[in-house]
């Protein structure tokens, strides 16, 4: 099933949302099954990236362009050797979720609870924002 996913993050100078389209297998019932179901599709796209990185690799004007608009221009190497583990992934984005380090919202309401129910269709938007947190200094 194709859903729409929109990515946000709070607290970057410029506003950046970048709308994706995340296959993901089966029908989610509940948040949690979201959850476990975008991050196996990140996973497997993270491991995919890492098996084909290429030797050389130029940017256009115009994808120079769009990704300065992102708020990132880069050429999407993962420089690290290390694969993604699946499991170990769906439980810190569980574990996040929790903690509050993310929210999720479904065509603009908020989903709150893992065992919330979700009822996904081909026209639902999804929006993931990464909360960012305010550090003080003490003087």
């Amino acid at each position: 099933m194709k859903i729409n996913v929109n990515l946000k993050a709070l607290g970057k100078r410029k506003a950046s949302v970048q709308p994706a389209v995340c296959e993901i297998d089966g029908c989610p019932a509940t948040v949690r099954e979201l959850i476990l179901a975008v991050v196996q599709t990140g996973v497997e796209e993270y491991n995919q990236r890492m098996e084909h990185s290429q030797l050389l690799s130029c940017l256009t004007r115009e994808e120079i362009q769009e990704k300065a608009q992102a708020g990132k221009v880069g050429f999407g190497v993962n420089y690290g050797e290390k694969k993604a583990v699946l499991s170990a992934a769906q439980e810190n984005a569980i574990q996040c979720f929790e903690d509050g380090i993310y929210r999720i919202f479904q065509d603009g309401e908020p989903l709150e609870k893992l065992e919330d129910p979700v009822c996904v269709t081909e026209d639902s938007v999804f929006t993931f924002v990464r909360l960012t947190m305010l550090a003080g200094r003490m003087w």
